[in-house]
């Protein structure tokens, strides 16, 4: 189960379908991220893709019928007209269309009568109709999902496709379970039961053999876990995404002083980038050192003698031996990386900040606990964002206290200008499943303090293990152990439940996953296991704080009564 790799055999397929030739590859906006996400613009080169444009741009009047034109779009309603109004006045020689996803019959009529010059060599859909992150982890890129704790019926929509597109592309007909309790994560099962009812024969897939369980599609809900979006991580990917963020494999870099101009923008890739493949869940101090290992057999065959202790002493290497950048350049990227990592790190002082939500996340200690908030806060050393981070994940761990007092760290906040309006509506976020048991189920590693593992190879580099375990992990053990699942995760339909384990599983997260729970994947999948995980996008803190906030637009405030001074404080920054 690789999701890059079923992306990538579609597309070939494609091309390989469309003969000999040069040939264009006519996209919209969203099949150009999920193109350039499984294959560099390079390798379309060679495959005799020498142009690529969008279905919806402007185009010349140029008659071009020496060239083919792969036509790869969604098939939704704009893009049908789009397309009738291309085939009208084809521009090209010959079109292969593919869909991304099921097109209804009536859409294929209406494209047939507009090919009046018969210049339609082929028609299919293809199940690619989701963005591939990493093998093991994919996304819809739907920003918010939710609003007034409901469905947004767009993004409901665009969920059952992708979800059925991902389906198809394994040639799974699974058994569907849904978190009980969950109105979002039971209307997304009921749609996607529905649609795989009514197109019987694309899920015609021959059963199990040997009364094996059938795959398992596992629907889940963002609200069950609000602990994990808001914890700072210390893996590579979840590093970059959390302090630079990650945007479809693109990293912008702009804005950080000295970075080279080729490296404004850079792209991680696990299909483009074997360094970023064999890192990506490498721990901070494990990937500053790797890099150094590197650059120390460059150095030896330099005949260079100086000393390399430090990040600064490694951009200061390279920039003495502009060749290892010309011989390295990935490496030289991962550098730029590590480097602005360590800045960030240290100005935000994230080694304290982190080691105080792993607390909080993690064991009860109110006074203690309550006492460093306040400090942080109120000394101004850290930023806002951090600052609301902490008071987040007081306010939930201790919203039911009989000291609590989270009105008090909330004043803290608006004194500084941090958005202390969010802390109530995050309260309302906080599904009733979570406030039962999130807190109670969190397993501790070291319950008296955070582990810290000083890299003594090199110096100013900390590699930070966290304790705090995501929900995730725990469903997933429970999963393939084959434990009773029915009363949390009951079963879609009519269907008999099966005792055994199932071979195969799709997580999906309504409201978003994030990069420590596809961490937690991986983990499983090396042990042997066939899981993928999902969601309606990839959080970091900041995106999931902006879900939150859309999510409870116009909802009645039930959870945090006592807060109703900071329900309408301004927005201020963070």
């Amino acid at each position: 189960m690789n999701v890059i790799r079923a992306i990538q055999t579609y597309i070939d397929k494609m091309i390989t379908d469309a003969g000999p030739g040069m040939k264009i590859l006519m996209m919209d906006r969203e099949t150009i991220s999920i193109v350039s996400m499984a294959f560099a613009q390079s390798e379309m080169l060679q495959k005799e893709v020498f142009l690529f444009e969008r279905l919806d741009s402007v185009r010349s009047n140029e008659k071009l019928k020496y060239l083919k034109c792969i036509v790869f779009i969604r098939p939704t309603k704009d893009n049908i007209f789009m397309l009738q109004q291309e085939l009208q006045s084809p521009k090209f020689g010959s079109y292969y269309i593919y869909f991304s996803n099921i097109i209804p019959r009536t859409d294929i009529k209406i494209l047939a009568e507009s090919d009046e010059g018969e210049s339609v060599q082929d028609f299919k859909e293809i199940y690619a109709d989701y963005l591939p992150v990493n093998p093991n982890l994919f996304s819809l890129h739907i920003p918010t999902c939710l609003q007034a704790l409901s469905w947004n019926p767009e993004a409901l929509e665009r969920s059952t496709q992708g979800l059925v597109s991902v389906l198809l592309s394994f040639k799974f007909r699974p058994a569907i379970r849904y978190r009980a309790g969950s109105t979002a994560a039971q209307t997304l099962a009921k749609k996607v039961h529905e649609t795989i009812n009514k197109e019987t024969a694309l899920f015609s897939f021959r059963p199990p053999e040997d009364g094996a369980a059938p795959p398992l599609l596992l629907i889940l809900d963002r609200r069950d876990d609000p602990i994990t979006p808001l914890l700072n991580q210390w893996t590579y990917q979840a590093m970059v995404h959390e302090l630079l963020s990650i945007n479809k494999q693109r990293v912008d870099l702009s804005r950080v002083a000295g970075v080279p101009k080729d490296l404004k923008e850079v792209v991680l890739s696990t299909e483009q980038d074997e360094f970023y493949a064999n890192n990506l869940y490498a721990n901070f101090g494990e990937i500053a050192t790797t890099i150094k290992v590197l650059m120390d057999e460059f150095q030896k065959k330099a005949n260079d003698q100086r000393k390399i202790e430090s990040i600064a002493d490694m951009k200061n290497f390279v920039e003495t031996y502009p060749q290892f950048r010309k011989m390295s350049g990935t490496v030289t990227k991962h550098l730029v990386l590590i480097s602005e990592l360590s800045v960030q790190v240290g100005q935000q002082q994230l080694f304290e900040v982190s080691e105080l939500e792993q607390e909080i996340a993690c064991r009860a200690d109110h006074s203690t606990q309550l006492q460093r908030v306040k400090r942080l806060v109120s000394e101004g050393k850290i930023s806002a964002a951090n600052a609301l981070r902490l008071v987040l994940l007081y306010a939930m761990r201790y919203e039911r206290h009989a000291n609590c007092d989270t009105s008090g760290l909330l004043k803290l906040l608006q004194d500084r200008g941090g958005r202390s309006h969010i802390v109530p509506r995050m309260l309302e976020y906080i599904s009733t499943v979570a406030r039962q048991e999130l807190f109670n189920t969190v397993k501790i590693t070291d319950a008296v303090k955070l582990t810290r593992n000083l890299i003594k190879e090199l110096k100013g580099v900390e590699n930070v293990y966290a304790q705090h375990e995501c929900v995730l992990k725990g469903t997933l053990e429970e999963v393939i152990k084959g434990r009773p699942l029915d009363a949390q995760y009951p079963i879609m339909g009519n269907e008999v439940p099966f005792r055994r384990p199932p071979a195969e599983v799709i997580v999906f997260i309504v409201g978003g996953a994030t990069y420590e729970e596809a961490l937690a994947v991986h983990r499983y999948n090396q042990e042997g296991y066939r899981i993928v995980l999902g969601g309606t996008t990839i959080h970091n803190s900041e995106s999931f704080i902006e879900e939150v906030l859309a999510a409870t637009t116009g909802v009645p405030f039930k959870h945090s009564r006592s807060l109703q001074q900071f329900h309408h404080a301004p927005a201020g920054t963070a």
